[in-house]
């Protein structure tokens, strides 16, 4: 059975697999609030990403030390496969309710 994800999990899914291997917990907030305007603290990315962790949807690894970051490593997740199953089901079934509201509710939405 495909586990159900809550909004903020849809969200933070779909921002990691738009940067890929290069999705640092700042990086998801940033790309988040660049494409629908939502903020979304830090802290709640960073739990939403560990409860992902935990329930084997994303991986993290830690990038390198880097002088910007005061010689700190950074955090990256990537998806898993079933991370990537999780979200495709997801996207389906949003697919499925949304089908047809266009013409319900005026013009479709621009891609950013």
């Amino acid at each position: 059975m495909t586990k159900r994800l809550a909004e903020l999990e849809q969200l933070v899914l779909m921002a990691v697999l738009r940067l890929g291997g290069t999705a640092s917990g700042l990086d998801l907030a940033a790309e988040i609030k660049r494409r629908i305007g939502r903020v979304i603290q830090p802290g709640a990315i960073y739990t939403t990403m560990e409860r992902l962790r935990d329930q084997n949807l994303v991986e993290s690894f830690t990038g390198r030390a880097t002088p910007e970051r005061g010689g700190r490593r950074r955090k990256y997740y990537v998806l898993t496969a079933e991370g990537e199953e999780a979200l495709s089901h997801s996207y389906q079934l949003i697919e499925r309710m949304a089908h047809g509201f266009e013409e319900k509710l005026g013009k479709p939405v621009e891609d950013v």
